[in-house]
């Protein structure tokens, strides 16, 4: 048996030790070069990766396991986070309209198509925005893949995007001040009832360290409102680095009314360590890579997989960034920050992307992604 209590070898403590100090001059070196709020960003998003990867909290991996084991566990944390950052950021919007702004969204047609492919695609790589984002930064090869066409999509879905939201959409609705903080709240916690209800019996307990977890990434997005003056997202920065990436290979995005808007010109002139995403987007991975190293190493070794699982990578990863887009979000900036702060499209996209990854389980072991 393994003596759990020995120290560790000299070489993984130097090892472990260079990771922190790497890390902390990474956040000093963008405050330094950014400023204060930029460094600080960076580190909201390392704790953020370090939280997601070290506890093991994220999205899909709980639907999975609810649509598959009858598991509430990780969906009943996730809705305890949603809950705990609304309690605090629903009075903070009402408080400080211009300087704080909800991730508000209306409903509507595409939003709804492209939640539902969302749900699909990120079962088939089993992984969300974030998520995809831990895992690529752990090693994870199918994630690797996935990451720059996720981000490639998210482009081209935002060059897209007047022309779906023009298919039709709703009037904004948004849940605000005590009354919309006490709805949010009671459909957070009968949303937590219906899934402990349908659980399996032997799966009605929350592991102590999703608990941590959740109170952890609650804080952390409240941070990041507080720093960023918007919610914690993901796609946009996504997107932003392939429209980036474009621009500087001489294409012209002037004829997306997306892209050509002013302040989405800024951000493509600008650069991506003053992107409020872009800087979590970098901390989430690093602070992923960060963990795997600290247990053993990065790299996960490349699987036996057919072809076809490969190629349904890189099919979903696009539609991962492209569906997401036209969501107004992923699992992050719609379903958390959506529903934290008050926007009723957070609920929507959440039935629409749940109903997509209970289709998305089931095409898997058909893409030769697992064993059938």
């Amino acid at each position: 048996m393994t003596d759990t209590t020995a120290p560790a070898p000299a070489g993984t403590v130097s090892r472990r030790a260079a990771l922190i100090g790497a890390a902390m001059l990474f956040v000093a070196l963008v405050g330094v070069l950014a400023g204060a709020r930029y460094g600080l960003l960076l580190a909201i998003g390392l704790g953020f990766g370090i939280t997601l990867e070290g506890l093991r909290f994220g999205f899909a991996g709980p639907w999975r396991a609810m649509i598959l084991r009858r598991d509430p566990a990780g969906i009943i944390a996730q809705l305890c986070a949603i809950a705990i950052v609304a309690v605090v950021a629903i009075p903070l919007l009402a408080a400080n309209p211009g300087e704080l702004a909800g991730a508000h969204a209306p409903v509507g047609l595409a939003m709804v198509g492209g939640a539902f492919v969302f749900g699909i695609c990120m079962q088939i790589v089993l992984g969300c925005g974030s998520g995809t984002l831990v895992n690529a930064g752990s090693g994870n090869p199918v994630s690797l893949v996935a990451l720059p066409f996720f981000a490639i999509g998210s482009f081209a879905g935002a060059y897209h995007l007047f022309w779906w939201t023009d298919l039709g959409s709703a009037p904004l609705v948004v849940l605000s001040g005590t009354g919309g903080l006490a709805v949010t709240l009671a459909a957070l916690a009968a949303v937590a009832a219906f899934v402990w209800w349908r659980a399996a019996p032997e799966n009605r307990r929350v592991a102590p360290r999703l608990w941590l977890a959740a109170a952890l990434v609650a804080a952390l997005a409240i941070g990041n409102l507080v720093v960023a003056g918007q919610p914690w997202g993901v796609v946009y920065g996504l997107g932003l680095w392939a429209a980036k990436g474009a621009s500087l290979m001489g294409a012209d995005l002037a004829g997306s009314a997306f892209w050509s808007a002013a302040g989405n010109q800024d951000r493509l002139a600008a650069s991506v360590l003053t992107d409020v995403t872009s800087l979590t987007n970098i901390g989430i991975i690093a602070g992923a890579a960060l963990v795997a190293s600290w247990r053993a190493g990065l790299g996960q070794g490349l699987p036996r997989l057919p072809a076809r699982a490969w190629a349904a990578a890189v099919v979903a990863g696009f539609l991962l960034g492209y569906s997401s887009r036209l969501a107004f979000g992923c699992n992050v900036g719609a379903f958390f920050s959506g529903i934290s702060t008050g926007s009723l499209h957070g609920w929507v996209w959440f039935l629409a992307a749940f109903a997509g990854a209970v289709l998305g389980v089931r095409l898997r072991p058909h893409l030769g992604l697992e064993a059938r």
